[in-house]
């Protein structure tokens, strides 16, 4: 019975997880292509809002797993009564934030195929990061997927013809996405190996308190991207200026990947991340083109997207 219920979380939280990459991809970029610059909401407030519901959601399952005064006497010993493990999340809270900023700024300048098959980059930069901060060895193989997943992010990114054919606007915001992307991908290796080492090291604190404390200093973060640079236009049109029902599933999904992130910690393994990440880029692939008519394929992309499935899948193995 236990073992059957195993097999269900674990590939339970493999389909969730799938379907929340592609989901969150899909409706993000579809809500940002969907609005002119005037129309758009603002990212920061849509990221704020993200964090908002993580704080929430790690509130009720500390409430649901103990009790309301377990949750209060979590915010008095390890919230507040422990401020040096608090500033350990810092880092990993602003790079969290400068990460789901990014994440806007590539979906609104890229296609949903090219963002999800160039994003596996953060693959490269999270192994790295192990190595370095971790001590992690890597196998030849797995220097070998990396160097094909390298191959194929720059394949997919390779002018082609229908890029040539593009306006210089179209050119230049495809580079800032490309740009949001390989720096959305540093930020989430480095951060995902220092939270990873943080919870190693700290295992006097469950998994939900982490992320407690996190959602909290993401919430801080947030709040000042929201007054660095959008302040003034918020004073004018305000707060949720341009929200409608997809912006709010953009948050709501936004904020599921955290629980679906802490689940596949816990149940799931590289291999079968794996296959997750390979349907994900497939799905989104053929939505993109067969739904938004948003992407055209080349041979470049073909070969590209084909070299980062099977690095993907070879890095796992």
């Amino acid at each position: 019975m236990n073992q059957n219920k195993s097999i269900f979380m674990k590939y339970g939280t493999l389909i969730l997880i799938t379907l929340q990459t592609t989901i969150l991809v899909l409706t993000l970029r579809y809500s940002r292509k969907n609005s002119s610059q005037d129309e758009a909401y603002f990212n920061s407030t849509a990221v704020f809002l993200s964090e908002f519901v993580k704080f929430f959601i790690c509130m009720a399952v500390i409430i649901y797993s103990d009790s309301f005064l377990g949750l209060y006497y979590v915010f008095r010993d390890e919230v507040f009564g422990k401020p040096k493990e608090l500033s350990k999340i810092l880092v990993p809270a602003f790079l969290y934030t400068v990460q789901n900023n990014l994440l806007f700024l590539a979906l609104t300048n890229l296609d949903a195929a090219t963002y999800q098959v160039t994003y596996q980059f953060k693959i490269i930069t999270t192994a790295l990061f192990s190595r370095w901060i971790l001590n992690k060895d890597l196998s030849n193989r797995q220097w070998c997927s990396l160097f094909m997943l390298m191959l194929g992010v720059i394949l997919v990114q390779w002018p082609n013809d229908n890029h040539r054919s593009s306006s210089i606007q179209m050119n230049e915001n495809r580079l800032i996405g490309l740009i949001s992307i390989i720096l959305s991908s540093l930020s989430s290796g480095f951060s995902g190996v220092y939270f990873e080492k943080l919870i190693k090291v700290s295992k006097s604190q469950s998994l939900w308190i982490r992320n407690l404390q996190l959602a909290i200093l993401s919430c801080l973060f947030a709040s000042f991207t929201i007054i660095v640079y959008d302040f003034n236009e918020i004073n004018l049109k305000g707060f949720f200026y341009g929200y409608n029902s997809l912006t709010y599933m953009v948050i709501g999904l936004q904020a599921f990947g955290g629980i679906c992130v802490s689940l596949v910690m816990k149940y799931a393994d590289n291999i079968l991340k794996g296959f997750a990440t390979t349907i994900s880029i497939i799905l989104s692939s053929l939505c993109s083109h067969f739904i938004f008519d948003d992407f055209s394929s080349s041979l470049n992309f073909f070969i590209g997207a084909s070299l980062v499935v099977l690095s993907t899948m070879l890095y796992s193995f």
